[in-house]
């Protein structure tokens, strides 16, 4: 698929889930076809009890594969960008962190998303939170203006992944750290599911191998590149379960399951330059 049809794929099936209120791809079954919820996804991929219950009930929908603020060792008084915000989840877990002298921005490119993430704050009451609408390859942030950049399971949706990181490289100030949660593969996956429509919706289609992903941060200008954590992720977790995707790409259930055993969730650290 072109670049922006991938982009209008992706904003009308979050679109969906923002208004459903209800997670569609994480690595449990949730309106999947299983009986989990939001809160059983979040817990399985990190998030504690006592995060979850601190923050807008509206804000987690079950969409990561990590919980990049755990691992960001966020500081009061920081700014922090969440790239791919959604609900807001992890915005207001950083907000809680960075306290009333710090800020957290998040940028979403689908409006519904950005709409429930305001909602969210508003009803929280957070000051210290907002929420913009963009894209992550074109992000409305000025130069140097952020200490942290967090992002969970979201860039593997974006078609231009090195201009995504240039951008975040760019808005971070000298000695800013990045930290993100998201899914790579270990083998190349077939132009079938490359091609998915449901597959881009639930977070494997757009994934690039591991070492590739690596690559790409560090040609953006990052040093200190280091895998903090990496599980495998079942297709099992992906949007609309696997039925979808296998329908879509035509290929026997045993071959996607091959595929499926190469999909990985990682956490990645690393660090612009002072």
């Amino acid at each position: 698929m072109e670049k922006e049809e991938i982009k209008k794929v992706v904003r009308e099936g979050y679109a969906q889930i923002a208004k459903q209120g209800s997670s569609c791809c994480g690595p449990a079954k949730s309106c999947c076809g299983g009986t989990n919820t939001a809160q059983d996804i979040s817990r399985s991929v990190g998030y504690t009890d006592e995060e979850l219950e601190n923050i807008p009930g509206g804000a987690n929908l079950g969409l990561g594969c990590g919980n990049p603020v755990a691992l960001a060792s966020l500081r009061e008084g920081e700014t922090v960008l969440d790239l791919g915000s959604g609900a807001g989840l992890d915005c207001f877990l950083a907000a809680n962190k960075v306290g009333e002298k710090g800020k957290v921005i998040g940028v979403d490119m689908t409006p519904e998303m950005v709409d429930k993430a305001r909602e969210n704050a508003r009803q929280g009451d957070y000051k210290n939170v907002e929420f913009r609408l963009g894209e992550i390859e074109n992000l409305p942030v000025a130069d140097s203006s952020v200490d942290v950049v967090i992002s969970n399971c979201v860039i593997n949706l974006v078609p231009d992944k090195a201009r995504a990181f240039k951008e975040t490289f760019r808005v971070l100030k000298p000695g800013g750290r990045l930290m993100v949660s998201d899914i790579v593969v270990l083998t190349e996956l077939p132009e079938s599911i490359k091609n998915s429509i449901a597959g881009y919706i639930g977070c494997l289609s757009g994934a690039i191998m591991k070492d590739d992903y690596i690559e790409t941060v560090k040609e953006a200008g990052f040093q200190g590149v280091r895998i903090v954590d990496e599980t495998f992720y079942p297709v099992d977790s992906m949007a609309d379960g696997p039925t979808a995707i296998i329908k879509d790409s035509q290929i026997p259930p045993e071959k996607l399951a091959q595929y499926a055993n190469s999909v990985l969730s990682m956490k990645v650290h690393a660090v612009k330059p002072d």
